[in-house]
């Protein structure tokens, strides 16, 4: 009988190796390796016997292929009825897909594919699920969506082993799974506890097997850790085809699908929800919502014409400006780049000669969103300098551009798609780069442009 052997494998990018290393040579992460034994077996174990067997019914035998030989045709894509998500994955599911949904706890996301699968009448649906029972998912499927409650092609499936999970799909033949979560699945190859490096790793890649060979799309919902990046090795995302994290703050209603990988389409798109007490509901046009329509005659706020993704929205940036209470000057910022916002305020004082030293600087973006797009940066100034000369902004402005070090307004990307939107929303004037003139040469907007070189300009236009 041959023995049981020990090895150690990198937490972060699933490199082995035979004994522990401090540092890894493929991921240069220091102290990453976990030990984990592995058992020898002389046969082929039940568990992959199961999944040779569900994996062999589509399998073809494999030969190279010329180019020029493959058929042209537009990939089929099923539908998930829902806008946002279909925008995020480029335009549906394709069948044979394996995708990996990421977020944190009480994020919402078992919420968000219990809701799409519901309203998937037509397909055959398997939802497996290692972390609540049977009656739990029952009690959320009849809140979020009454009508469903007595539907045929919606089953689920309360496990853990994966060798069970594939006897049921077997059995069942469905046209779509969804399991929630890869981390409390394990299968019978490799003696450790689910969740740890290897029990992810194979059973993702069984599950990559199977999807690939019979054309049965696979959802997967994956755990974070408090860094916030997707738990297990490395190798789980590159397996994938498609990575989708769900992000948001829980104090707040909004949450936001970002697409990190996509082999079918593009990683730019973004999808927006509104958490109630049915469900996740669609936000088509989240500029209205972000917008309060009672800051008026308030200082320190600013209306920014931004980019998420490859959506325009209208975001509202507020700054508070007081003086120090101590020796040391704060600088804090909510879902704004902390360290460049301390390079906006030096710009603001070194280029403008507004003296913000011995003052308290205080940045929110308004509906508990986080944006890196640098178009937010003059929206930014203008609102700390509203709040520090407690002079409001008049109503019906908004502003984008991006500023450098040297205080010039340098231009944006989809400057036409924000100045419509800012259009759409009955702003009548907008500060814009002058580099980004060149694009709206002889077109008639229905909003008065404002290009500016520098940021006195801007502030010019603002406050006279």
């Amino acid at each position: 009988m041959a023995k049981d052997k020990i090895a150690y494998v990198c937490s972060n990018c699933g490199q082995e190796s035979p004994k522990w290393i401090g540092k890894c040579p493929a991921c240069g992460q220091w102290n990453t390796f976990q030990e984990i034994k592995v058992t020898a077996a002389s046969s082929p174990s039940r568990g992959r016997q199961e999944v040779a067997s569900v994996a062999g019914r589509a399998l073809r035998t494999s030969r190279p292929v010329r180019l020029r030989e493959i058929a042209d045709h537009d990939e089929h894509r099923i539908s998930m009825r829902d806008g946002e998500l279909d925008r995020v994955l480029g335009g549906g599911l394709v069948p044979g897909s394996i995708v990996l949904l990421g977020g944190e706890p009480g994020i919402g996301k078992s919420t968000l594919l219990l809701q799409t699968m519901l309203n998937l009448g037509s397909l055959r649906i398997l939802y497996v699920s290692g972390e609540e029972s049977a009656h739990q998912l029952k009690m959320r499927a009849e809140r979020i969506n009454p009508a469903a409650k007595d539907s045929d092609t919606f089953l689920i499936l309360c496990e853990t082993s994966l060798e069970t999970i594939f006897g049921h799909i077997q059995e069942v033949q469905p046209d779509l799974v969804v399991v929630d979560s890869i981390q409390t699945i394990a299968t019978e190859d490799v003696e450790s506890s689910a969740g740890s490096i290897a029990q992810v790793r194979e059973c993702a890649s069984s599950l990559l097997r199977f999807a690939k060979t019979s054309g049965v799309p696979v959802v997967l919902i994956g755990h974070i850790t408090k860094e916030g990046t997707l738990a297990g090795p490395k190798i789980l995302e590159h397996i994938v085809d498609t990575v989708i994290q769900f992000e948001g703050d829980q104090h707040y209603t909004y949450r936001i699908l970002r697409s990190i990988k996509n082999r079918f389409g593009s990683t730019s798109e973004l999808g927006i929800y509104e958490m109630t007490q049915d469900g996740l509901r669609q936000v088509s046009n989240p500029s209205e919502l972000l917008l309060s329509e009672e800051h008026d005659g308030l200082s320190g706020v600013a209306i920014s014409a931004a980019i998420e993704g490859v959506r325009p929205f209208l975001m509202e940036t507020q700054a508070l400006v007081s003086s120090a209470a101590y020796g040391t000057p704060q600088r804090q910022a909510t879902g704004f780049d902390q360290r460049r916002l301390n390079m906006l305020l030096a710009v603001l004082e070194k280029r403008v000669g507004f003296k913000l030293m011995q003052k308290d600087v205080f940045i929110n973006i308004a509906g508990g969103l986080r944006s890196t797009d640098m178009g937010l940066d003059l929206s930014i100034i203008a609102a700390v300098l509203s709040s520090n000369v407690d002079t409001p902004i008049e109503a019906g402005w908004c502003m984008c551009g991006e500023v450098g070090l040297s205080g010039e307004v340098r231009p944006v990307s989809r400057i036409e798609q924000r100045v419509q939107e800012a259009a759409k929303l009955g702003f009548q004037h907008i500060i814009i780069p002058r580099y980004n003139m060149r694009v709206f040469a002889n077109k008639k907007l229905g909003i008065e442009l404002h290009p500016v070189r520098k940021v006195e300009e801007a502030l010019r236009l603002l406050f006279g």
